[in-house]
């Protein structure tokens, strides 16, 4: 997910790979494509997992492995951190992902497993289990980078129940356009916005439509060595669906960190480019 800018769940927050690569030609002169094994890698530790305006878990550490060999790669991504700021109980996570990425178009099939039921358990349950994602992002060039992401859950635990008591499979999705500003001094700028088309997973399925994260990143780089590097980040996420639905929604709560909409988060890491 380094790769590929997802999160989900985590959500990862910049690309950390190394590519060998040639140039393009062409319409796509801007892209460069990759040649040989492509890899990389992170960690980073965090005061809070924020995902797509969702308060996901509270102080963690992460980090992920990727590989790829012309466009197409493999990440494991693991997150492993307290459920709330009580610090009573830890909820891991583990997600893969497989994809291919060229000339700004990333596709990408996402595995997101809980410990919450068997690694192989796929049913669909209501309130638990694991999850299968595809994800499309396409950002426009390396030069102008503008990024639109359609993610879908496509099969696992994903329901609710509908008047009758039925289970209805949701297909949870989530869209969001993002841009990433270059700064001074090794600073950069993401803004994100994003929303849900229907009910979902990202309003616990009790609305429909929703504008579901406004997100600003801040963040600092330091070359460590020609592909290592460090970084700090502070963010700022506001659901604002969240915030018109609920009272507590714009409260400090420690007891409901997840009914907030409104999260902050530090983060400092180390990657390999």
């Amino acid at each position: 997910m380094a790769l590929v800018l997802c999160t989900g769940a985590l959500p990862i927050l910049f690309p950390a790979s190394a590519h060998a690569s040639e140039a393009g030609s062409g319409l796509w002169d801007e892209y460069k494509k990759p040649v040989g094994l492509t890899y990389g890698a992170q960690a980073k530790i965090q005061t809070a997992y924020l995902w797509r305006g969702i308060y996901a878990g509270g102080a963690n550490i992460q980090g992920d492995v990727s590989v790829g060999y012309g466009g197409l790669y493999a990440d494991m991504w693991w997150n492993i951190g307290v459920t709330d700021w009580t610090f009573s109980t830890f909820e891991p996570e583990v997600d893969l992902s497989i994809g291919f990425e060229r000339w700004g178009i990333n596709v990408f099939l996402l595995y997101i497993h809980n410990f919450d039921c068997g690694f192989f358990d796929f049913a669909n349950y209501p309130d638990k289990g694991n999850r299968v994602e595809l994800d499309l992002r396409y950002t426009l060039s390396p030069k102008i980078p503008l990024s639109i992401l359609w993610a879908s859950r496509i099969a696992g635990a994903d329901s609710y129940r509908d008047d009758a008591g039925d289970t209805v499979r949701a297909y949870s999705s989530y869209a969001e356009i993002s841009y990433t500003q270059a700064l001074p001094l090794g600073f950069s700028l993401y803004g994100a916005f994003g929303i849900t088309p229907w009910k979902s997973c990202y309003t616990f399925y009790e609305r429909n439509f929703a504008v579901q994260n406004i997100e600003l990143r801040l963040r600092k780089d330091w070359s460590v060595a020609e592909r290592c590097g460090l970084m700090l980040q502070g963010q700022l996420s506001i659901n604002p669906s969240a915030l018109a639905a609920s009272k507590i929604a714009a409260e400090w709560h420690p007891d409901y960190p997840w009914e907030q909409a409104i999260n902050a988060n530090i983060t400092f890491g180390v990657y390999l480019k």
